[in-house]
């Protein structure tokens, strides 16, 4: 049962300035931080980085590692990456909470989406204002207004921002592992639909890339002595493609092969790009052994396959322990006139990285907005105020223990 709303419930809600959120969130989303903009990256880490510091406890810049990527030519590189944000808070409470976000955005240094336009129907069109400057800024200003709450005391939490989570959280992983292993629960600011509709399930994620070595040749003089490398990507993506369908859920998108020259030349390189979606944790076995039958596709005869990747963001089924969880939420936001609802989907986040080391989660805490990763799209400015509420609330609530959620001890 959730108690009624108290009188210091209501003057944390108050407290609470949606105007101040999104003016937040659109100054960030005027920085350009998209994935591999290094020196965006570390000018977006700086502005958070001062607005952590207000927050009691210590704030940390951690250096990330570089992560190995395959490029066009079939070589493995290190690749330098940006810094996360962690800021700890009272990590003695009772009541630990980890609250993840992302600081990265799908756009490039070089894009012509860069700011933040009003649109006639009071939407707000930016570059991460939704995905998730938007999230970041609404993150922040529940914590801020739960530590006017006497329930503060009991809770210790832990925020993460990361700079790699539009590339898979290659590298931000340990630190998504180690921090799922202290915390009750976790939060993740993705947006939201545009109706406040959460995610419950997820599926799982992979990326894969298949190197193929040939040999070259010319193409009229010395046509058998070559081994052609895109005509044995092509047979090995047409065999990953044939999978659709054989396993329920399962899905393979084909999505590019570099390699490749002169018309009169046998390529003797070319490199495979697909991505795997899976539905359960039991469908890995699966997906591993399929992918290597399909290899044998390109293999032989003087040509030579190495492929690198793998599942990087495990499933998360909507399971009891997450059903308990989203029912909590759903009687805390009645109690401020917020029906909430929540669907499955295909996509993937740090919430499928928090799952898959034992922490329950929700991971669309965010605003409400839409279409994400593309030039359209949008935030709406009501939602930060609203979502701000509904974190800040549910966060003293599971503090006072005035929630009863089996199954959800400390993973410490």
């Amino acid at each position: 049962m959730i108690a009624a709303l108290s009188a210091e419930d209501r003057r944390m809600l108050d407290a609470i300035a949606g105007e101040d959120l999104v003016t937040r969130a659109c100054g960030w989303a005027a920085i350009n931080s998209g994935s591999g903009h290094l020196a965006g990256l570390t000018r977006m880490a700086d502005v958070l980085g001062d607005t952590l510091a207000g927050f009691p406890g210590g704030v940390e810049r951690v250096q990330l590692a570089p992560v190995q990527q395959v490029m066009p030519d079939g070589a493995v590189v290190d690749v330098p990456q940006g810094a996360s944000l962690r800021l700890t808070v009272r990590p003695d409470a009772p009541v630990q909470v980890a609250l993840t976000g992302h600081y990265d955005t799908v756009f490039a240094e070089g894009s012509a989406f860069q700011t933040v336009t009003p649109l006639p129907d009071g939407r707000l069109n930016g570059p991460g204002i939704a995905d998730m400057k938007g999230g970041i800024s609404v993150m922040l200003g529940a914590l801020a207004a739960v530590e006017r709450h006497p329930a503060a005391a009991r809770l210790g939490y832990t925020v993460l921002l990361s700079p790699d989570e539009e590339t898979g959280s290659l590298a931000s992983a340990p630190l998504l592992r180690e921090l799922a292993g202290r915390a009750n629960i976790g939060l993740t600011y993705e947006p939201a639909l545009a109706d406040g509709t959460l995610v419950s399930a997820r599926k799982g994620s992979g990326n894969y890339h298949v190197v193929v070595i040939g040999r070259a040749a010319h193409a009229g003089r010395d046509f058998a002595a070559g081994r052609n490398a895109i005509a044995a990507a092509a047979r090995i993506a047409s065999a990953i493609d044939a999978l659709n369908g054989a396993r329920d859920g399962v899905t393979f998108n084909v999505a590019r092969i570099d390699g490749g020259g002169a018309s009169n030349v046998v390529p003797d390189r070319a490199v495979l790009r697909f991505n795997v979606r899976l539905p359960q944790v039991a469908d890995q076995a699966w997906v591993e052994h399929a992918i290597a039958a399909c290899l044998a596709a390109g293999q032989g005869d003087g040509l030579h396959v190495a492929l690198h990747g793998g599942i990087t963001r495990p499933p998360k089924p909507f399971t009891d322990t997450q059903h308990r969880l989203f029912a909590s939420l759903r009687a805390v936001g009645a109690l401020i006139g917020q029906d909430l609802a929540w669907a499955p989907s295909g996509g993937v986040c740090e919430g499928n990285n928090l799952f898959a080391h034992g922490l329950p989660n929700i991971d669309t805490l965010g605003v409400r907005g839409g279409a994400i990763h593309s030039d359209a799209e949008f935030a709406i400015p009501d939602s930060f105020a609203e979502r701000a509420q509904l974190s800040a609330l549910w966060l003293t609530r599971f503090a006072i223990g005035g929630m009863e959620i089996n199954g959800m001890p400390p993973n410490a």
